[in-house]
């Protein structure tokens, strides 16, 4: 399984999940290999918590793809920000007081291989690997 899907731009974790979605059925369907669905749920989300923390914490969602290589489905979501993503320590009294703070260990769990890069013209791309058998 290899091969780069050419997606619209994407703007919103709707669009985000869309995108994937079509580009994995589109996969299954050409290989003739099913599509696990709680691996294919595990893409999606990944994908909405990116995008969302693009347009939350990164100014914004400057590019989007989706990669099918193997074992699975590469979702790279690049922002404006060079600020690199953190965790929030869970005694930290703060997250308590407000909703959120959950999609970075979300992606960290789901994804086998998670890349931060910071981008030459600026901001940074983040790419995770979730596999899909």
């Amino acid at each position: 399984m290899r091969g780069e899907h050419l997606t619209p731009p994407v703007r919103a974790p709707a669009e985000a999940r869309r995108a994937v979605a079509c580009a994995v059925a589109e996969h299954c369907r050409a290989t003739g290999t099913p599509c696990d669905a709680g691996a294919v749920q595990d893409a999606l989300l990944v994908a909405s918590e990116l995008t969302t923390n693009a347009i939350l914490h990164g100014g914004g969602i400057t590019d989007f793809r989706v990669d099918l290589v193997e074992p699975g489905v590469r979702v790279s979501v690049s922002d404006r920000s060079e600020r690199l993503p953190r965790t929030t320590a869970p005694d930290d009294h703060r997250v308590h007081h407000r909703f959120g703070g959950h999609g970075w260990p979300i992606v960290c769990r789901l994804a086998t291989d998670v890349e931060v890069a910071v981008l030459p013209a600026g901001g940074k791309r983040i790419s995770a690997l979730v596999p899909l058998d």
